[in-house]
């Protein structure tokens, strides 16, 4: 019988993937924007075009964050979004 091992993970899962420190807080930081976003017009009933309207972008970029193609989407661009959909983002540092 094998014995599963089990590493603990670091917190974020662009580190334990192999990203380089500063690639994997980007990734993570990204991601945990765009979670967000997706939660608050979900939250809101927004349809896209509604959010789209709210955001300032186009329908086919609220699909795009909506099917979490994080590659199109920039960290600046992210908390941008995050702003004018009416979250406070915050950089905490450990």
């Amino acid at each position: 019988m094998t014995k599963e091992v089990i590493i603990p993970s670091s917190g974020n899962v662009f580190a334990d993937l192999g990203f380089p420190p500063e690639e994997a807080a980007v990734l993570s930081m990204r991601a945990q924007l765009m979670a967000t976003l997706r939660e608050r017009i979900t939250e809101a009933g927004w349809t896209q075009v509604q959010a789209a309207e709210r955001l300032g972008i186009g329908q086919s970029r609220v699909s795009d964050l909506m099917r979490n193609k994080y590659d199109k989407f920039s960290l600046d661009m992210l908390v941008t979004l995050a702003t004018r959909a009416g979250r406070r983002v915050e950089l905490a540092l450990a």
